[in-house]
């Protein structure tokens, strides 16, 4: 029995490159991916964000919180909050002694100016600016002062000095600075014995100024009291007279008389005629 099966030899129908096509959905999808992602930023509490566009500052600034940028821009992250710079340099006094000096300088950067600042100074602007500039503000201040001053009342002075120094150096740098503090002044062994022994002497001479204050006053009291009472004796005695004494001595006769106590009167004072009145024994 022939069999009626024939072979065929042409071209089979060509299927539909599904599996392709799903491929390059899946590579578009994850460059667009990539694309958000590189073009999303997120500049963190505290900080601002310099774009810059192949290692060129643009001028551009970022606040925080989440920011969508060209993707082809680098972020660089520059924090605005409050530093603290602390130097300890041994500094000469105006009479060439050498002290030993601990500051602190607080300050920050300049929001406004961070661009700026990164351009022309980078990000490690507290070591090539305020610092440099911290030093020489102290020296250039105390050469002004004594050491004497630097050690006892001239301290806020020699802070104010340092910061409106800083202040007038690194404000136009994009630098704020906050405040100045001089944590302690350091002098040599003897000249701060012989400083705090003078220091003892004044006080000594004024508490001394003062003890003789209040007994000259006590003085003058006790004279103001003094000649009050010879004024008042001055005056009783002056309207005294022997009319007056006779007068009281009659006045007491007669109420001793009228009195009802046992007494012995004597008529005849040969002083001024009064009667003497006894007191039986």
């Amino acid at each position: 029995m022939a069999d009626s099966r024939t072979a065929y030899s042409g071209p089979m129908p060509s299927m539909p490159n599904f599996r392709g096509g799903g491929i390059l959905r899946l590579v578009i999808a994850a460059v667009v991916l990539l694309l958000l992602l590189w073009s999303v930023t997120s500049i963190p509490t505290g900080n601002v964000g310099v774009l810059t566009l192949f290692g060129r500052v643009t001028g551009e600034t970022l606040g925080e919180g989440i920011h969508l940028i060209n993707p082809l821009k680098a972020v660089q992250k520059l924090s605005v909050q409050t530093q603290s710079v602390k130097e300890s340099a041994n500094v000469p006094s105006n009479e060439g002694l050498i002290l030993a000096l601990d500051t602190s300088l607080l300050f920050r950067l300049d929001r406004g100016k961070a661009a700026y600042v990164y351009q022309t100074i980078g990000d490690n602007y507290a070591e090539k600016v305020v610092e440099p500039t911290l030093r020489a503000a102290i020296r250039a201040s105390t050469s002004a002062h004594t050491a004497n001053a630097l050690y006892t009342n001239a301290r806020e002075l020699v802070q104010q000095q340092i910061q409106d120094e800083l202040t007038k150096e690194l404000a136009p740098r994009g630098v704020i600075v906050e405040n100045v503090l001089l944590r302690d002044v350091q002098l040599p062994a003897m000249l701060k014995s012989s400083i705090e022994a003078k220091q003892q002497a004044e006080q000594d001479a004024l508490r001394m100024s003062f003890v003789l204050q209040k007994e000259k006053q006590e003085a003058e009291r006790k004279r103001i009291e003094a000649q009050g009472i010879a004024d008042f004796q001055k005056i009783v005695a002056q309207g005294i007279s022997p009319q007056l004494l006779e007068w009281k001595g009659i006045e007491a006769t007669e109420k001793l008389a009228a009195s009802n106590n046992t007494k012995v009167v004597v008529i005849g004072n040969p002083k001024n005629g009064l009667p003497l009145v006894l007191e039986p024994k």
